[in-house]
């Protein structure tokens, strides 16, 4: 529940905060005819991600035997590198986000066409969208209730609205920066954990070799079919008996993750290179 509120707690934000920079700039200049265009855009990226959810939930139900494995690895690296992809560009589009989408939307009302609003509102709400779907779907994998696991992205999603119509209002002030860096630290935590099952997946599937069968095993002290192994195993990818790669890809991957996040942004002084 608690991962799946804070996937679409953060990318529903997102979403809601880029609306909400549309939907101001075009209040702002008079433009508030183009309103329906950019909520028609958003129904359809918002239809075209449900039906790719439907979709790998369906395909994956039909799969058997060995398949299901290399399926369901692939699936997790896959959400993995696309998640780690969100969480970068975001930190860097984030400076000037706001300037980049004014001036797109500037460009889109000189034209004077409609479907450009459609398009641009499509285009920003359906790769988040996507994003959101493909990370739950391989949530789910390790997902220990699935009434639970719902629950929470239905509960996220209602949040991250609720603060970006707050914010859009005027009614309350967000420390965006602060917000970002948590949840995208949150989300590091739970790609790493995903990143681990999905080499388990590769294991059962014999693709990759565990080197190692079982670094250590606390499955008599601490099982992941407790209460607390079962959390500790939503929250950080927990496993009780990981196999030498699962171990290295797991710490591998989250301290290069944040290392590199939280290293300095380096930025180009044109006029000290034109000096």
């Amino acid at each position: 529940m608690i991962g799946s509120f804070m996937i679409t707690l953060r990318e529903g934000l997102e979403v809601t905060l880029i609306i909400g920079i549309i939907l101001a700039y075009l209040a702002k200049t008079g433009n508030r005819k183009g309103f329906k265009p950019v909520w028609f855009g958003v129904s359809l990226a918002v239809a075209f991600s449900l039906i790719v959810g439907v979709f790998l939930f369906l395909l994956a139900g039909e799969l058997s035997g060995r398949v299901v494995e290399l399926f369901g690895g692939a699936a997790m690296f896959l959400a993995v590198g696309v998640l780690t992809w969100m969480i970068f560009w975001m930190r860097k589009q984030a400076i000037n986000i706001k300037a980049h989408l004014e001036a797109q939307i500037q460009s889109v009302l000189t034209s004077g066409s409609s479907l450009g609003l459609v398009i641009l509102a499509f285009t920003v709400v359906v790769r988040e969208g996507i994003e959101t779907v493909l990370f739950l779907f391989a949530a789910t994998r390790v997902a220990g209730s699935p009434l639970l696991f719902t629950l929470g992205g239905f509960l996220g999603l209602a949040v991250a609205v609720a603060i970006g119509y707050t914010i859009y209002q005027g009614a309350v002030r967000l420390n965006l920066r602060v917000f970002f860096n948590v949840t995208s630290v949150v989300l590091m935590v739970f790609a790493a954990g995903i990143l681990a099952h999905g080499i388990y997946e590769f294991h059962e599937a014999g693709i990759i070799p565990p080197v190692v069968e079982h670094v250590w095993d606390l499955s008599s002290i601490l099982p992941e079919e407790s209460v607390v192994g079962a959390f500790l195993h939503i929250i950080i990818g927990y496993n009780a008996n990981p196999s030498l790669v699962q171990v290295v890809a797991y710490f591998g991957y989250l301290v290069s993750a944040l290392v590199i996040y939280f290293r300095p942004i380096r930025t180009t002084d044109k006029s000290k290179r034109r000096q």
